[in-house]
């Protein structure tokens, strides 16, 4: 997430192959990434460096969109704007 203003969004749309579409907060995104890494045999490559899933879960909100949870079968997050930006 590049974009300053992204880093402000408290809410993520979350895609699920199993369970479709969810929108949640940033607080609920975090939580809910930390499981997915937990449940991975071994963490992405990238991340093996950092040492506890949540910190893991951190970096992938920063950085990425996309999680391969196996061959062919990934999570996906989007940060969203529910409200427009105070001015």
């Amino acid at each position: 997430m590049s974009d300053p203003l992204l880093r402000e969004l408290d809410h993520y749309v979350v895609l699920e192959p199993s369970r479709g579409e969810r929108i949640l907060t940033a607080a609920e995104t975090l939580s809910w990434l930390t499981t997915q890494l937990a449940e991975l045999e071994e963490p992405p490559a990238d991340l093996r460096s950092l040492p506890s899933d949540r910190e893991r879960a951190e970096r992938l909100l920063e950085t990425a969109c996309e999680l391969e949870l196996e061959p062919g079968m990934a999570v996906q997050w989007f940060a969203v704007r529910l409200e427009p930006p105070a001015r």
